[in-house]
């Protein structure tokens, strides 16, 4: 996890050099090994799972997310 203060530096870069490590990060993960990425989902699953079953997230249906997204490009 990222510590606030590697954060904070982070987006003080310029946009040039954030969109440069974006694109360093982006790469990285397509060299990842094929169970890695699987594993790296499995532990997103669980943690989207416990986020729902401890009431953190709103959980809204398709037919909301489509009406919200449509909005957003209104």
């Amino acid at each position: 996890m990222l510590t606030p203060d590697l954060e904070r530096a982070l987006l003080h870069l310029s946009l040039q050099d954030r969109a440069h490590l974006v694109q360093v990060l982006l790469d990285s993960l397509d060299q990842l090994p094929e169970q890695e990425v699987r594993q790296l989902w499995v532990e997103e699953a669980r943690r989207r799972a416990e986020e729902i079953d401890q009431g953190r997230v709103q959980m809204v249906s398709g037919e909301e997310l489509e009406r919200q997204v449509q909005e957003l490009f209104k």
